[in-house]
């Protein structure tokens, strides 16, 4: 039984710099993680990976 609601905040992250964006895109690119996962690994936002 719940009692309170719990409200979602968005996650808040650092600024990522542009080489750990390309990094991360080449990653991707390459097939060698998902974005989804790349995202968590990195600690980078999925709007900030995308291709």
């Amino acid at each position: 039984m719940k009692t309170q609601n719990e409200h979602w905040r968005k996650n808040s992250y650092q600024k990522v710099t542009l080489e750990t964006k390309l990094f991360v895109v080449d990653q991707i690119l390459n097939g060698q993680v998902s974005t989804n996962f790349a995202s968590k690994k990195y600690d980078v936002p999925r709007t900030t990976i995308s291709y």
